[in-house]
């Protein structure tokens, strides 16, 4: 059962991509469809089995690699992280394949597209129940491979093709330093199996190693080394840059990564690894800083997009942050709370905004739309859904949507790890709190309410999407409301312990979860006041008065350019790193390659050759004359040498 969940997708995207002309649209769409269905349907079912039935267990599948010392096996490390992970994954991966029947009906290579989306699902699903850290490796790099042709998946749109490439190009930074943390582990614990690993960590907390000629704090170096990966794949502050620009693919394919699949990754694997980075609090602090800053820096930049995905992407950077200060205070089963809320509300609202898009003929400048929520109450009714538990709406003690239980306790963990780096991650974590209801309620009077902002042929055309869009948002628009409620209880309360079991692994010291349950009221109840208070300055801004925005544009013109060209980080990295290396690229292509090794090599040669072939040509010239005297001149040289040798003799 556990091999279908995996080799299910596998089997759709093999159906869809190599029978695509036999199968045609409508059979790549039911096989894709009913493929991931069922495995959703056995991934619940092994979620129930493994926390409340036989538990973990580990599924042999084949030998994969004995070389000398480093041998490891194929298998599937099914236990209670895994089993969380699977049901979201299958689960918003299901949804976004029932959409995608309605959403890319008219595309011309609908086959490929399915056949993508089931091949990156199965890359995911690789990586959450590796059992060491190559097979890990194997569905980390499967899903890069598949963002990149999801992201270009309409090539012949230079900025899909531009936007892939960087996504690629990016991650690969990351998983640079992902696989030398691979290979750091296997020196230090000659094995990269989990088991083994995790077994051995606390005899290696003291362990050292040299890196770059220094010695270091073995843990510390290796956790960080690895959380570079992460950080590429989770779009955390630095390593972030691909993102929004990933918004170029269709949008099913925005959902899917951004919601609960790639961008979850580097969660999932800090959260896997936590028998290691316990033992490093230089790690573990890192983690705490980078996550609480991308909190901050992603709401920032949200407040002022226009692009409606845009706005909703970076919303999803934000909460990445929440996820990995959770982390880092320890707070794993928060991190693992909040994934698993998020994916529900944030696949919704992207969902959401492709309906948007699609009622608005394609268009996603949020200042092109607006007065539309009568054409489209489903779709506003959804949107404001996901938007309520984006924004963690809900009232402490009595309950909310599934961002306020999710959010509040990651903030609440983060105050109660009592240190400097949890009071950091957790202040700025309430500001992005605030500025992320600003933006969520920004993106939904703009859209949705005020006068409409587009011409009239496009607001002629205003309509609800299809059934086949609609309904499958109603599944996600259920969990984002009880998905906090039913979850919290085992994820962070009282059952927390029994539900993670050995998935998880908290040093005794480390009880920042457990004491979030004793934080002062203020600090429960700061999270709720900050958001209503967002909703309602951007009440006054796009509703009230909706002159003040460009007047505080105006008079803070230097902070909104800061925010609305996303700190310039773009432009930053453009001009130290991109343009210094295409200038070094077209240096050694003209200087190195051009002039020095074709110019010597095989161009060399070939001038020569023809250089030797003009002058022989020059001899035949056509005319009886010139060969008589060329004879003359031979039969001379004959004759000399004859008698030249002869009388040497």
């Amino acid at each position: 059962m556990e091999a279908a969940v995996v080799f299910l997708p596998l089997l759709g995207a093999f159906l869809a991509g190599l029978f695509g002309f036999v199968l045609r649209d409508k059979g790549s769409m039911l096989v894709t469809c009913a493929l991931l269905t069922l495995s959703a349907t056995l991934s619940w079912y092994i979620f129930f089995d493994v926390i409340w039935g036989d538990g973990p267990r580990i599924v042999q599948l084949l030998s994969w690699v004995h070389v000398d010392k480093f041998s490891f096996d194929w298998v599937l490390r099914v236990d209670q992280l895994t089993a969380v992970m699977l049901v979201v994954v299958t689960t918003v991966s299901s949804v976004v394949h029932w959409y995608s029947i309605g959403y890319m009906h008219h595309d011309k290579s609908i086959p490929r597209f399915f056949s993508y989306l089931s091949f990156f699902t199965f890359f995911m699903l690789m990586l959450v129940t590796a059992d060491n850290l190559i097979q890990m490796f194997f569905g980390w790099e499967g899903v890069g491979l598949c963002s990149y042709l999801l992201i270009g998946f309409w090539f012949d749109k230079p900025s899909a093709n531009a936007a892939a490439i960087k996504a690629f190009v990016v991650n690969r930074v990351g998983d640079f330093g992902y696989a030398l943390g691979i290979f750091g582990v296997f020196v230090l614990f000659g094995n990269v199996g989990f088991t083994e690993i995790f077994a051995s960590a606390a005899s290696k907390k003291d362990a050292t190693m040299v890196f770059l000629d220094v010695e270091f704090h073995a843990l510390t170096i290796l956790c960080l080394l690895l959380f570079i990966g992460a950080m590429g794949k989770s779009a955390q502050l630095g390593l972030h840059t691909w993102l929004p620009d990933a918004m170029e693919g269709p949008t099913p394919v925005s959902a899917l990564i951004h919601a609960a699949t790639m961008v979850t990754a580097g969660v999932f694997m800090v959260c896997r690894l936590s028998p290691l980075f316990e033992y490093s609090e230089t790690a573990l602090a890192v983690v705490t800083i980078i996550g609480g800053s991308t909190a901050f820096f992603a709401a920032t930049v949200g407040l002022t997009q226009t692009d409606i995905k845009r706005v909703i992407a970076y919303s999803t950077c934000s909460q990445l942050g929440y996820m990995f200060f959770a982390a880092g205070v320890s707070a794993y089963g928060a991190a693992m709370f909040h994934l698993f809320t998020h994916a529900f509300f944030k696949a919704l609202l992207f969902l959401g905004s492709g309906c948007v898009i699609h009622a608005m003929s394609d268009e996603q400048d949020m200042r092109k739309m607006g007065g539309i929520r009568k054409m489209v109450p489903i779709t506003y009714i959804y949107m404001w859904i996901g938007s309520l538990a984006l924004a963690g709406i809900g009232i402490p003690g009595l309950g909310g949507f599934a961002g306020f239980h999710s959010k509040d306790v990651i903030l609440e963990s983060a105050w109660a790890a009592q240190s400097f780096v949890g009071q950091y991650a957790f202040w700025l974590g309430i500001l992005a709190a605030m500025m992320t209801a600003f933006y969520s309620w920004r993106l939904l009077f703009l859209t949705f309410h005020g006068e409409a902002r587009c011409d009239e042929k496009t607001l002629a055309h205003v309509h609800e999407s299809p059934v086949s869009m609609w309904l499958p948002l109603t599944i996600l628009a259920v969990g984002a409301i009880i998905a906090g409620y039913i979850g919290h209880e085992a994820f962070v309360g009282g059952g927390m312990k029994e539900f993670w079991g050995a998935s998880i692994f908290t040093l005794d010291t480390h009880k920042a979860l457990e004491n979030a349950h004793n934080v002062p009221l203020w600090v429960k109840l700061a999270p709720l006041v900050v958001g209503i208070a967002g909703i309602y300055i951007a009440y006054i801004f796009y509703i009230q008065n909706t002159s003040l925005p460009g007047k505080f544009a105006a008079k803070f013109r230097t902070l909104y350019q800061i925010s609305f060209n996303k700190w310039y980080f773009d432009e930053f990295y453009d001009r130290i790193l991109v343009k210094p290396t295409f200038v070094l690229g077209r240096h050694l292509w003209k200087s190195g390659d051009g002039a020095l090794i074709d110019g010597v090599g095989p161009d060399g040669v070939a001038s020569l050759t023809q250089r030797f072939s003009r002058m022989a040509s020059a001899l035949q010239s056509g005319y009886v004359y010139h060969y008589a005297f060329a004879m003359l001149i031979g039969l001379v040289g004959l004759v000399s040498w004859y008698i030249y040798g002869g009388l040497s003799g």
